[in-house]
């Protein structure tokens, strides 16, 4: 159903931009300008949603809606009945916007955009939650490295997992930081360790930090040193996000030379183009004198 509804928007879109490209200005491209923009930054916002799942490879957006909320840092108080409420009401105010807007369309785009709108507002609200997931992840990623050492050196002073995480915790800001000042918080009150750990991996589900979860239980329950497995964790981590800065400054460089194609080399042109017409026209008004 999502290929499906994703199809069916790309060749809306299509439809949209052709028929403007090939309607004249009047009256009535006037009057159905406003609801053809709506319509247009809702596609952008969709595709911005798609692509952004090529992001962060390693990150697997979780598939249980409960986890999948409180992985994107929804607050607590929102379940699956609510958010499922709320993709009902997305669906049908963008059908009765559509239904309100149709009659300006022209031809079969009006019909098209009454039957795409439901489906549109309905997987809305499901790409802003996946947009939300990929920058907290993103961020426990980015901060996961630096993190990991000043728990190795906070353990190697003599301090408690428990509270050595919450001691770098309050030197950060961000997901992750929040994660492990939380479960500071819910050891102190009383709650076990491994518990509070696992529930930590569920809440931020990203490879790295389920493994950091993990070497916490398991050297707690085996007693085995934590000082070089964090080390090691800390170096992996640290190479997987130059790699991954790496690969973005890949994908931009063909973006780069995009626009020096389609921009810098026609000015360029233009610019030529310009003062050879100067020249022609001087040697013509020479030639003639």
């Amino acid at each position: 159903m999502l290929a499906a509804a994703a199809a069916c928007l790309f060749w809306l879109g299509i439809w949209q931009a052709v028929g403007h490209a090939t309607r004249g200005a009047g009256t009535q491209a006037r009057r159905s300008g406003r609801p053809r923009r709506l319509l247009t930054a809702l596609l952008s916002y969709v595709g911005q949603g798609v692509a952004s799942s090529s992001i962060l490879e390693a990150v697997a957006i979780p598939s249980d809606p409960r986890v999948r909320l409180r992985a994107a840092g929804v607050a607590p108080g929102i379940g699956v009945r609510e958010w499922l409420a709320l993709k009902a009401l997305a669906a049908a105010g963008v059908l009765l916007f559509a239904l309100l807007t149709g009659a300006r369309w022209r031809g079969r785009l009006g019909v098209v955009a009454v039957a795409a709108a439901p489906i549109a507002g309905f997987l809305v609200p499901d790409l802003w939650l996946s947009r939300l997931f990929r920058r907290r992840a993103e961020a426990a990623v980015r901060d996961l490295p630096d993190m990991l050492n000043l728990f190795r050196v906070a353990v190697a002073a003599g301090q408690s997992p428990p509270r050595a995480l919450g001691v770098v915790a309050r030197e950060f800001n961000g997901p992750l930081a929040e994660e492990w000042r939380r479960v500071a918080a819910e050891v102190a009150l009383g709650v076990p360790q491994d518990r509070a750990f696992a529930a930590m991996a569920r809440r931020l589900p990203v490879a790295d930090v389920a493994a950091f979860a993990e070497t916490l239980a398991r050297t707690r329950r085996h007693g085995v040193p934590l000082g070089r497995i964090v080390a090691a964790q800390a170096s992996r981590a640290r190479h997987r996000r130059s790699q991954q800065v790496r690969e973005r400054a890949a994908r931009a460089g063909p973006k780069i030379q995009l626009v020096v194609a389609l921009l810098l080399v026609p000015a360029v042109l233009l610019l030529i183009a310009a003062g050879l017409a100067a020249e022609v026209g001087r040697l013509g008004l020479g030639l003639q004198s």
